[in-house]
């Protein structure tokens, strides 16, 4: 065999590993709804003035609600939404606002996951530890859009409107070089008596740089060690969607195995959702097909799609994530939903 052909089996043994890695059919989501179900207020002094974005969805107490990141054109807040058909969603108000006396939550405060069942198929109920649900946020330490090096820290509340702020658990001066730029969105789980924090990060805080995902795990919620095989998910090769970032994780139990929903963004700078599966949270497989890519012109994910969080409901999956269009030559962002199922 020559040094070509041997290469060429092995590409295709990764291929044939990677597609058999996923089973498809029972993670995707193809049909979109095609419009925004949460839009920016564009009202003067509210939380959510400038966009809405970063969706989590969970049932609890018989309906369904979404946190969601709001930028108000200073920084990040997080807000509250509830829904019946998850379609139709009623904002519900900001429930983690900045503190103007917190180090940490001074100009952001933007909470990415509440503690809840694992199951893809499952509800997705909430789950309290200790008498408390226990979120995950991450927060900048400037003023504007994502400025400076982000750290990751918990919250707990009883009610899900008032929430005790813990200070960060996660910084990137403590994590190796891939993270020094700053972390992302935390995703926070339970599994056999364990913490893990799944999260993308950055190298640098200048631009161009490149975000990955990785995970850290925890016995008690407060002492917290990082995974010696970050990243999860690295970047992929030249021309891969996801060569430039692997971020926003959204990790759930499909079976006997995980699935690690993510978006990915290319060289040309296209954001589109992705996947990879796990057998054991530490050591992942990229599936090889594209989970929500962006939309044609004059779609409302015309730009981007991006920054999943996936929920059953009836038997179907819905896909939430963040849609950009920025046709009308102002960037317009939004909260987007595909399901399993045509509409």
């Amino acid at each position: 065999m020559t040094r070509r052909e041997f290469i060429a089996v092995g590409a295709l043994a990764l291929s044939t590993r990677a597609r058999a890695a996923c089973d498809f059919d029972k993670i995707s989501t193809p049909y979109k709804l095609g419009k925004n179900v949460l839009s920016a207020s564009g009202e003067d002094g509210a939380f959510d003035k400038v966009s809405v974005d970063g969706p989590f969805v969970f049932h609890h107490h018989g309906a369904y609600y979404m946190t969601f990141i709001a930028f108000d054109g200073i920084g990040y807040q997080t807000g509250l939404a509830s829904s019946s058909d998850l379609v139709n969603w009623n904002k519900e108000g900001c429930i983690l606002k900045r503190d103007p006396n917190s180090p940490t939550l001074k100009y952001n405060a933007a909470m990415s996951w509440i503690l809840r069942e694992n199951g893809l198929y499952s509800r997705g109920e909430l789950l309290k530890v200790g008498g408390y649900y226990w979120a995950a946020y991450h927060a900048y330490p400037n003023q504007g859009l994502e400025q400076g090096a982000a750290v990751i820290g918990l919250c707990r509340s009883k009610d899900l409107r008032n929430w005790i702020v813990d200070p960060p658990c996660l910084k990137p001066q403590d994590g190796a070089g891939w993270e020094r730029g700053g972390l992302y969105k935390p995703c926070l789980l339970r599994h056999k008596g364990r913490y893990y924090i799944f999260y993308n990060a950055k190298n640098q805080t200048t631009w161009p740089w490149r975000e990955q995902t990785g995970v850290a795990f925890s016995d008690d919620l407060e002492h917290w060690t990082r995974y010696s095989g970050n990243p999860v998910i690295s970047n992929g090769g030249p021309g891969s969607p996801d060569e430039i970032f692997a971020s926003d994780p959204c990790v759930l139990k499909n079976g006997r195995e995980w699935v690690l929903y993510y978006y990915g963004f290319d060289a040309k700078g296209v954001a589109r959702d992705l996947a990879a599966t796990s057998p054991d949270l530490f050591h992942a497989e990229k599936c090889s097909q594209i989970l929500i890519d962006v939309g044609s012109k004059g779609a409302v994910d015309s730009k981007y799609a991006h920054k999943p969080s996936v929920i059953q409901f009836k038997h179907d999956l819905y896909h939430f994530y963040c849609a950009v269009s920025s046709d009308s030559g102002r960037e317009i962002r939004g909260i987007s939903v595909a399901r399993s199922r045509p509409w």
